[in-house]
């Protein structure tokens, strides 16, 4: 694996740094549409936060709307302050979780090819959502693997830069751009949570996004870092104190509920992203887009040709579902029901059954109740 310096300023890293904006596009119009977010705030907290991690880290770091709390917050139409409330709630969570060593024993129990399995869940789910977007205009979407898989290398001009410069060039075209941008200083606004919000928003969907992302926010994504970047690993502790960081401090500010994901690492690295450059560079879109265009970013956004964002997810997808393909007997049988009950209900519950599985198999091969010509059952413990 070729080495890059912790920060690089070129198109391949502004090309990465857009590589994961197919989650954020809609979730982002939802919140700010639906839920009436302040577009000021969630994207200067989302500026400054990328801004931070890539500075910390140096290296790419996802940064992503908490699914579970988008789509709650989203389909049930929450007022602004009860979303908000929910980033301050778990932000105080992600504490409780680092400090009393809750996490630590998680994550001792975790074996390795059950994060593949969420993984590949995660794959799946990328890829049939590219799919789902490209339907509406479904030579567009192949237009956008077409550019995808012939410049995605390219020097001059990566891929997901000619498709973000595309689908500018559409909206203009449509003769949308032109009402649609508004050039003003917007300042973050001040937003104190209150404790009645706090409480009733991990009720409604707060408690729920507690097992989503610990596997896909923390101990996926920490797998797919010392996967691209063995030479800087980031520990799962680290990643959750990120996330109780960044959430509180937003919540104050008018900033949408925050975390990693092993999807948004993924796209970030398809596209090109080596460095820290890439969180950087992302921050500082995200700071000019909320201070100067908030006003018009929800257009904008809601404008912009989706089956160009489907075409790139489906393709980050169909790569990230590759982490399995060398996992061989219990490894692989495992990850595939891991992934397959995540698929069809939910990460969480991926990720406990199949654990609770995993043990199972081991009591059950220790006691010879399965036939011994199955392959040898992994040390789960060790994840093996």
């Amino acid at each position: 694996m070729s080495k890059h310096k912790d920060f690089e300023f070129n198109l391949r890293e502004l090309a990465g740094s857009m590589g994961d904006f197919g989650t954020l596009f809609p979730l982002a119009i939802g919140f700010i549409v639906v839920n009436g977010l302040n577009p000021a705030g969630l994207f200067v907290m989302m500026g400054l936060t990328n801004i931070a991690i890539g500075l910390i880290y140096r290296l790419p770091m996802p940064l992503q709307p908490k699914k579970v709390i988008a789509v709650a917050a989203i389909t049930q139409q929450w007022p602004a302050s009860l979303v908000y409330a929910s980033g301050f709630g778990l932000g105080l969570t992600w504490f409780l979780l680092v400090f009393s060593g809750a996490l630590r024993k998680i994550i001792a129990i975790t074996p390795t090819f059950l994060v593949r399995g969420i993984q590949l869940a995660l794959g799946v789910t990328l890829a049939w959502t590219g799919l789902k977007m490209m339907r509406p205009a479904p030579l567009l979407g192949v237009l956008a693997v077409i550019i995808v898989l012939t410049l995605r290398q390219n020097r001059y001009a990566p891929a997901s830069i000619v498709l973000m410069a595309l689908g500018i060039g559409i909206i203009a075209w449509r003769g949308e751009l032109r009402g649609s941008l508004e050039l003003t200083l917007t300042l973050p606004p001040l937003t104190v949570p209150r404790l009645e919000d706090v409480w009733r928003a991990m009720l409604l969907a707060g408690f729920a996004q507690i097992p989503l992302s610990i596997t896909n926010a923390v101990i996926a994504t920490a797998a797919l870092i010392r996967d691209y970047f063995p030479e800087k690993p980031v520990s799962e502790h680290k990643l959750m104190l990120n996330m109780g960081i960044m959430n509180v401090v937003s919540s104050f500010f008018g900033g949408m509920p925050m975390c990693h994901g092993a999807g948004g690492l993924a796209g970030q690295y398809y596209f090109g992203a080596r460095t820290g450059g890439t969180s950087i560079l992302e921050g500082i879109i995200e700071l000019f887009l909320g201070l100067f265009l908030s006003r018009s970013v929800g257009n904008l956004l809601a404008a912009f040709p989706m089956p160009l964002v489907g075409g790139m997810m489906l393709l980050v997808g169909i790569e990230l579902a590759r982490v399995v393909v060398k996992l061989r007997g219990w490894k692989l049988y495992l990850a595939l029901f891991t992934a397959a009950l995540s698929v069809a209900t939910n990460m969480a519950v991926g990720f406990v059954v199949g654990l609770a599985v995993a043990y199972l198999v081991r009591t059950l091969k220790r006691h010879h109740r399965l036939p011994c010509t199955c392959p040898p059952v992994p040390d789960i413990r060790q994840g093996k």
